[in-house]
């Protein structure tokens, strides 16, 4: 028996078979598994007992936000959605993310972008983090047409790709240290905070710093200033 349920039960609950399971079943369940917010979440959606939501998924920042992003001229921030799509960014992080061909998805800019496979120099924290990120994305019904496209676009390019979906890793975005290997720069060590937009569900900011006196904090700033100057040079 596991939290009061039946070994064939589930079974039948796993496999698919069961399927009305209760919410106090689904509790129990995540109770004696241990399972953190985001997978107790994900086994209601997937369950079909969580709330759906009542208006389409938004596309668009607001100016407000994005007027926001730009005052932060020392700190990389930008704004993601569900399946990792790169809404709206400011400077600084479009000069980290300046090597890729296009700033348009997290997972693809780790999976199917040539440039990422050196940039990201901690690739096992990065690779795993995205696919549970998209995994856990999949179970919100406002998103999943959007998240399976994209699954199968990485699932079809890279077997790295393949062997992490198969684990079944669930997690959302909240804080991590990451590493990068700019061509400008060389190694950063970065730590980001992820908040949730509350104008628009399923939107987060995402917001990197260095720590304090380090050497990625003077890296950021000369990145910074790189940008500036590269700006300027535009006619």
């Amino acid at each position: 028996m596991l939290a009061g349920v039946s070994v064939d039960y589930y079974t039948r609950l796993e496999q698919g078979r069961e399927r009305n399971p209760s919410p106090a079943v689904l509790n129990a369940l995540a109770g004696a598994l241990d399972l953190d917010t985001d997978l107790r979440e994900h086994l209601f959606r997937l369950a079909g007992l969580a709330p759906t939501p009542r208006a389409p998924v938004r596309t668009t920042v607001d100016d407000s936000l994005r007027q926001l992003l730009a005052s932060w001229s020392h700190t990389p921030a930008f704004i993601i959605n569900r399946q990792l799509d790169v809404l709206a960014y400011n400077d600084l992080a479009g000069a980290l993310y300046s090597g890729f061909e296009r700033i348009d998805n997290i997972a693809r800019m780790v999976f199917l972008d040539p440039f990422g496979r050196n940039f990201f120099t901690d690739r096992d924290r990065a690779t795993t983090s995205c696919v549970a990120n998209l995994r856990l994305a999949l179970g919100h019904t406002g998103s999943a047409d959007d998240v399976r496209a994209l699954v199968l676009q990485a699932h079809a390019a890279s077997a790295e790709f393949r062997e992490l979906w198969s684990r079944h890793d669930v997690r959302g975005k909240t804080h991590e240290a990451k590493e990068f290997r700019h061509p400008a720069v060389g190694d950063l060590l970065l730590e980001y905070n992820a908040f949730d937009v509350r104008s628009a569900p399923g939107h987060q900011l995402i917001v990197y710093q260095a720590p304090v006196g380090s050497p990625s904090a003077d890296k950021l700033r000369l990145l910074g200033s790189l940008a500036a100057t590269t700006s300027s040079d535009i006619p």
